[in-house]
């Protein structure tokens, strides 16, 4: 049994950071539904994280559509509210006042880009945003100074795993969870805040710290031990264009184990690797080396070896490899789901109104036509004096 299982999650439609809590969640064995609106928002790219999710259309602005929201909320021990503050308080949903008390169990799990106070809390934004005003966006990327005038390249976006996904969606998985927790003591629902400036700041714990420790990330970005700086923690491009290794060689048996595999044990100042004078000749040494030999090569030097030099797959590699994706942990005694084959790597995504007459009647015993009904594209309430 996974160990989410008899969970029930309504997750209020939105973009990535939300539908990957849910679907976290719901890969766990949680029951997610999730709420579509009825005229549903442009979105550059179509919600794909809809695993084990049903969907249904409720209009929250229609009397019928808000009372079967409700309805749902008391039965429900998670929402997931992924909107700017504000918003659920202006339909008269108030997390505290309204949904708490209608379901004291409730976890409402609300989840904003910037923080919900300061001068950012009202403005859109998307990931990149969110990184820059935590400080981890200046802490990414090379920074060599190019002329003609030698200005530094600016930081570098990494794609937006780190703003929606770690420092969003999970982390806010990571508040639900505590949240079950302790209402398995008291009993009580609560209200879990978190965004995605204060998760992404979180994870950069280690290294905001580290700024202020000589010889870790107290350089400018780019020339620190692991953002790029040092050569024996960089990537390297081999024989065959755009086939890259990475190499990660800090610890000194592993730098043996390295520079033997490179073959370059004899020179004089691998010695003296940590002395940062001698960097940029550990560098050329490495680029000139690794242009000799394929990758499929280099794989044959390092594989099973501790030089902890490994080749850069492209997910097209591993997909056409057959790479079995899995979950992000697994559990021994509660399990996550099997996905089955192909998910995680075929694009699927859930129809309006998928699945979700399936879910009211495991939810609620509903049936359509009979407890409710489709209005003007939304669900409602068909006859309140009959649920």
């Amino acid at each position: 049994m996974p160990a989410l299982d008899g969970i029930r999650v309504l997750e209020l439609a939105g973009l990535a950071p939300g539908p990957f809590a849910g679907m976290m969640l719901a890969d766990n064995g949680a029951s997610v539904i999730r709420l579509d609106r009825v005229n549903p928002p442009h979105q550059p790219s179509p919600d794909v994280l809809i695993r084990n999710k049903a969907s249904i259309q409720i209009d929250l602005k229609t009397t019928g559509g808000k009372d079967l929201f409700l309805r749902l909320v008391k039965q429900a021990d998670v929402l997931i509210d992924p909107f700017r503050p504000g918003v659920l308080e202006k339909l008269g949903l108030d997390p505290t006042n309204v949904l708490l008390k209608l379901n004291p169990r409730l976890i409402v799990a609300r989840l904003t880009g910037f923080r919900r106070d300061g001068k950012y809390a009202k403005m859109a934004g998307h990931d990149i945003n969110y990184l820059a005003v935590s400080g981890v966006l200046s802490m990414l990327g090379p920074s060599p100074r190019l002329p003609p005038d030698g200005r530094p390249l600016p930081p570098t976006p990494p794609g937006n795993i780190l703003g929606d996904f770690a420092a969003g969606g999970h982390m806010c998985v990571t508040g639900i969870v505590m949240a079950l927790f302790a209402r398995s003591r008291t009993g009580q629902g609560q209200v879990v805040h978190a965004n995605m400036v204060d998760g992404a700041n979180y994870l950069a714990t280690m290294p905001r710290i580290s700024t202020k420790i000589p010889g870790q990330w107290d350089r400018p970005r780019g020339e620190n031990l692991s953002d790029g700086g040092c050569p024996y923690y960089n990537v390297y491009e081999c024989k065959d264009d755009g086939k890259y290794m990475a190499v990660a060689g800090l610890e000194p048996q592993f730098f043996a184990e390295l520079i033997k595999g490179l073959g370059l044990s004899d020179r004089p100042w691998m010695a003296k690797r940590e002395d940062r004078a001698v960097w940029p000749a550990i560098a050329d040494a490495f680029r000139r080396r690794f242009r000799e030999k394929t990758r499929k090569e280099w794989e044959a030097v390092f594989d099973g070896s501790d030089a902890c030099a490994t080749p850069v797959f492209t997910h097209a590699e591993l997909e056409a490899a057959g790479y079995e994706q899995r979950p992000g942990v697994t559990l021994t005694g509660t399990p996550a789901l099997d996905s089955g084959p192909g998910s995680g790597w075929d694009v699927e995504v859930l129809g309006l109104g998928e699945g979700g007459e399936q879910a009211l009647a495991q939810w609620m015993g509903w049936k359509k036509g009979r407890d409710y009904a489709l209005a003007n594209g939304g669900l409602q309430v068909k006859d309140a004096s009959r649920l």
